[in-house]
């Protein structure tokens, strides 16, 4: 034979061919579940397709497979005040259940010349956002709107309430109303946004995973998309530090 006159092994020359028929095929697995879930990475792939990340990362390098990704401009509008006496009652709690920690944050997404703003509260338990309330003005009528959902979702009340010291989150009408439902009031300390990790993470894949909102034409295409985007985080998208989505992780604590 040719190759064994030239040195080539055929057992070698045949491997080869295998091994890249089961790289088109991985490839063309992870194309299917691109069209599913557009913006997962090579760990989220992994997961999905139960293989090990390694393999998954050669093979999406090797056909230079990539999700979208674009850096989210930060607009940081927030006002903190230290005109209160929260303090920080988290920092050294792992939640171990539903309902114990939620957190709350505010982004800002720039929309053909103006600001929209959408507020969410998260269970850190289950990673799963319980609410999302967007507006023209970011003040505590928002955000309390953004509690009372939570609440009227779940049917219950957390252990803590978390959030930085933004102007709206520390507004009277939101510490109030927390602890008159005997919920405790926790904050960030000030200029410590690691201390809210869980929806400041949320928000950075938030705006990296939807792309370039202005493409949509009115508020209305926008709200449609970010609440789309809320349903398929919740029951879709896996979540890398639970391997699963959030409500498959409730579901199974439940």
């Amino acid at each position: 034979m040719i190759a064994t006159a030239v040195g080539v092994s055929t057992k070698s020359k045949y491997y080869v061919s295998i091994q890249e028929q089961k790289d088109q095929l991985l490839k063309t697995d992870i194309e299917s579940l691109h069209l599913v879930h557009p913006a997962y990475g090579h760990k989220r792939v992994a997961m999905a397709l139960l293989l090990g990340h390694n393999r998954v990362s050669r093979v999406m390098n090797k056909y230079g497979i990539k999700p979208p990704r674009r850096k989210a401009k930060k607009y940081f509008t927030t006002k903190s005040t230290t005109d209160h006496s929260y303090t920080n009652l988290i920092k050294n709690i792992v939640s171990a259940q539903t309902n114990e920690i939620w957190v709350t944050d505010l982004t800002y997404i720039k929309f053909h010349g103006s600001f929209v703003y959408l507020s969410t509260v998260k269970d850190i338990f289950t990673r799963e956002i319980l609410s999302s309330r967007m507006s023209n003005h970011h003040d505590a009528d928002l955000v309390l709107t953004c509690i009372k959902g939570a609440i009227a979702q779940t049917g219950t009340v957390p252990t803590y309430f978390h959030s930085d010291q933004g102007n709206e989150n520390m507004a009277k009408s939101c510490t109030s109303y927390l602890e008159g439902l005997g919920v405790k009031v926790s904050v960030s300390d000030k200029g410590s946004p690691w201390q809210n990790p869980y929806q400041e993470s949320f928000f950075g894949r938030f705006k990296e995973e939807n792309g370039d909102l202005e493409r949509f034409e009115s508020v209305g295409e926008l709200s449609e998309e970010i609440y789309s985007y809320m349903y398929y985080y919740n029951n879709f998208r896996i979540h890398t530090a639970l391997g699963m989505p959030p409500k498959k992780y409730l579901d199974s604590h439940s």
